[in-house]
């Protein structure tokens, strides 16, 4: 009876010995598997980390340029057409102002004309105030994101405007003037016709 059992117990032991064999190439495995994942994760957490600390630089190089487009340079807020601009603003109002009321008082309009006198010259300067109003917004920062450059030929352009605002003033002045004088020189004319006619009135 011992020996028919010796065989068996043999067997048993062979199997459990090869099967322990077996669990340890599949811990060895396993192991390895382990490993590859965990660099695999090591690099992939490394290049997620790098990707993050990029776009963020990158975020930070945006924002960064978008605040500086915030921000006016000493060029632009010391550019001369700046100055040119206001000035240009100080001459319009004068300018309209001397003329509505030389011409109210000349007589030389009706009370309809000098009514069309003064709605050009109002719409003349609420035009010029939002010019006024659009060179502030140029120049105060944190008010536009715009460029160095941008800025300029914003400015360039309310120069400009400006300018042609000026010169229709002038040229329409001067029109108005013309048709004054030419209304006061026939009045006279009229009442020097009459002196010579002897007519009183």
């Amino acid at each position: 009876m011992l020996i028919w059992l010796l065989p068996a117990k043999t067997t048993a032991q062979m199997q459990e010995l090869q099967q322990l064999a077996l669990n340890i190439e599949k811990l060895v495995q396993f192991r390895s598997i382990l490993k590859d994942m965990k660099k695999g994760y090591e690099i992939l957490n490394g290049g997620y980390n790098t990707v993050k600390e990029l776009s963020e630089g990158n975020f930070k190089l945006h924002e960064t340029f978008l605040d500086a487009l915030l921000q006016v340079s000493p060029t632009v807020r010391n550019y001369k057409r700046v100055a040119d601009i206001i000035d240009y603003q100080i001459l319009l109002v004068q300018e309209y102002q001397a003329a509505r009321n030389a011409f109210g008082i000349s007589g030389a309009f009706n009370p309809d004309e000098l009514s069309y006198l003064t709605t050009v010259y109002d719409n003349l300067f609420k035009q010029s105030l939002r010019n006024l109003d659009e060179l502030t917004g140029i120049l105060t920062a944190g008010s536009m994101r715009m460029s160095d450059n941008e800025r300029l030929e914003a400015i360039d352009r309310i120069y400009d405007d400006m300018q042609e605002k000026l010169l229709f003033l002038r040229d329409f002045n001067g029109d108005a003037k013309i048709l004054a004088l030419q209304r006061a020189k026939e009045e006279h004319d009229v009442k020097a016709l009459r002196i010579l006619n002897g007519i009183n009135n």
